[in-house]
Formats: structure tokens, sequence, C-alpha cells
């Protein structure tokens, strides 16, 4: 099937909060890339930052970081890669430039150029983006801008699907299921039989319970303050949920687990709760920190107990893509990590901006995928 010339993109294209669906130029990937029909993209709360304007970033821009899709084009230097046209891959959103000294010593969830080309400035490794606005000019990229038909991906941030997955579905293995990985099995350093708090069930934090299960954690406390999100968490594996808005959730998961848990997971980025999971550790506990702040967001936390109890406070902005990303897609093809558990709800892409003001007034369950018409292989 021959690549267009032209495709059709949902574009952040002012300072307005609205994503607008356009034609823009197909990009062509370069030296080291694969150009990728899309299939499915994640709706993810981060992108939501950036379109609200919480986030930094220039505009215009294409969104969307969480993508399944088939490689229809591969640029330079690939012939040993493995990869091939005709493979169904997810991608990672950390895309490693694989250069960079934190990238040499394996840490693809560090990448310098990652952060200071891709996430400040809407580009790719040499400074320039693959997309463009219909009159040729600059338009940003937020990691590889997946809410589009087309996007180019750096061949390092993409992995091959195992046969018999939910092509769609595999899409929220890049984001939901590389974020959960390394909170899990890389920050939290589950061991069996812990005792686990997630502050926050929705997208990521649903996504931690299978991740938690399988690290070998005896006790998963699910707090929300949305009853309908804690029902979901009990069906996907909670072995016990607590509603904030109801009940004091730090002395309720503190009385559920003992004298506190081993691990909190904080997923939401907000100061208040981030002080509640860390009050919610046993003697010696680790809070893992992965919700994205709006702004600047400041947690308060007393110096004292952190001192004194031994707590640690780590922060988990994902897995390492390129070790991580394929073991997350066998967990998924194992049925460890059920991808048709996690979504809720599917927006054709004209109706993305419509995903995202569902998601922002908390109307979306567990994760959300925009699907691109006539792309499914």
């Amino acid at each position: 099937m021959p690549v267009p010339p032209i495709m059709r993109a949902a574009v952040l294209v002012t300072d307005e909060p609205r994503l607008q669906v356009m034609e823009i130029p197909t990009p062509v990937p370069r030296a080291g890339e694969v150009l990728v029909r899309v299939i499915a993209c994640g709706v993810c709360h981060t992108d939501l930052h950036v379109i609200k304007g919480e986030v930094a970033f220039p505009r215009p821009a294409v969104v969307g970081h969480e993508v399944s899709g088939v490689v229809v084009a591969l640029g330079g230097g690939l012939d040993a890669s493995g990869l091939a046209v005709g493979d169904v891959v997810v991608s990672g959103f950390i895309m490693p430039c694989t250069t960079c000294d934190a990238c040499r010593r394996g840490r693809d969830d560090l990448c310098a150029n990652f952060f200071a080309h891709n996430r400040l400035r809407g580009t790719l490794y040499d400074g320039e983006s693959r997309l463009a606005m219909p009159d040729g000019s600059f338009l940003a990229m937020y990691s590889m801008g997946g809410l589009a038909e087309y996007c180019v991906i750096p061949a390092a941030a993409v992995t091959p699907l195992p046969a018999g997955l939910n092509e769609q579905n595999a899409a929220i293995l890049g984001c939901a299921g590389l974020t959960a990985y390394g909170a899990t099995f890389r920050q939290a350093a589950l061991s069996p039989g812990a005792r686990v708090a997630i502050v926050g069930v929705g997208g990521i934090g649903s996504s931690l319970i299978p991740m938690a299960r399988a690290a070998g954690a005896a006790q998963i406390i699910a707090v929300d303050i949305a009853d309908e999100k804690l029902d979901r968490a009990r069906e996907l594996g909670a072995t016990d949920t607590v509603n904030g808005r109801a009940l004091d959730a730090v002395a309720e998961v503190r009385s559920l687990s003992g004298a506190g848990v081993d691990v909190a997971f904080e997923a939401l980025g907000n100061p208040a709760t981030f002080r509640q999971a860390v009050d919610m550790l046993a003697d010696g506990g680790r809070m893992v920190a992965i919700g994205i702040a709006a702004g600047r967001a400041e947690a308060a936390v007393e110096i004292t107990p952190l001192v004194r109890r031994g707590y640690e406070i780590v922060g988990s902005f994902g897995g390492r893509t390129r070790t991580d990303l394929p073991e997350v897609a066998r967990l998924a093809a194992d049925g460890t990590f059920r991808t048709d558990e996690l979504i809720t709800r599917r927006y054709g892409l004209d109706d993305a901006d419509q995903a995202y003001r569902d998601l922002a007034r908390g109307a979306i369950t567990g994760r959300a995928l925009i699907t691109m018409q006539g792309a499914a292989s």
C-alpha cells in the first residue's frame, strides 16, 4: 500500500486548548528512523497537561505518545536492526537517542537528548521536527506525534508486537505499560509478599495493578475518590479499595495494611496526594512518584519522619525502552498484562478533541484509545 503524501492529524494549533484535525504532509523517516502507519494512539493525561498549557511545549504541535502501528518505510542504516516493512510494532513514549551518557549505561528513561530536544523543543535529535504545517512551517512533535495517521519514530523506541495480541489495544503498552513496568520492577523493586498502595487509579494507576501482581505483591490497596474507578480496580486485581472522599485515606490504608505499606505509588502528580502517599508508608517504606504535576507544583513532606523512619522517595518517569518494552510486550502476550481489561473507551481521530475533554472532566475510567480508520492491518 503506497504512502500518501498527505495525512490527517489532530493539531494543537494555538494557545487555545483545542485539537483541530487537518491535513498535513506525511513525514519522511531519516537515518535510524521508521515511518509507522498508526493503528491506535492512547489518550494520556500527560498530553492533557500539554493541551491545557500546564506543561510548557512549543505550538503548533501534534501530541500523542502511545502508539501501535505498521512499519511502512525504513530510514537508512537499519539493515541489521531486524525491523522490516510490514512489521506491527509498538513504540515507547521515551525514544532513546542511544548515544548520550545515560543511554550508553542503559538508562533510556534519563536520555538527555530526548528531554532536551523532544520534550523541550518538539524535535528529534538533529534539532528538526519531522512534521510540518500545510504551509511548510514548523510543527512540533511530542514524542512521535502519534495523533496522526502516520508518524516517524527512532527505531530504538519500537519493538515488534507478539503474534496474537489485539493491535489496537497494544498501543497502551508504550506508555501505560512501560510506565507501570518501570515503576514496579525498576524503581519500586517490589519483592514477593509486598504490601502496596496505589493513589489514583486512572489510566496509569490502573496499569500498576496487574504489574504489581506480576511482581508478587500480596496486598494492593487502590485509593481514589471515584467509586467507579475503585470498582474497576477490584476487577483488575486490587485486594482492597479506599474512597479518599469518604474516608481518611491515610488512616484507612494504614489500618488495612497493619502498619503501613511497603510501597506507595502516587499516580496523580498532586501535592496533597503526594503527601498522603508518603504518610501511608511503613517504616523503611518507599514512595514512588509517577504522576506529572501541573506547572511547578511542589509537595510538602515532613522531614523528621522521613529521617527517623527511613522512608525513601523516588521518581519514576518510565521504563527503559530498549530492554523493558519487549518485556512489557511479553507480559501482554502471556496474559499477565491484559490490555483489553484496561481499555474502556474508543474514539476516532475526528473525535480526538472530545476524548481529551472527557479525560479532563474525569469521564474516562481506565485508558481510552484513538483509532485511525483504515489503519488496522
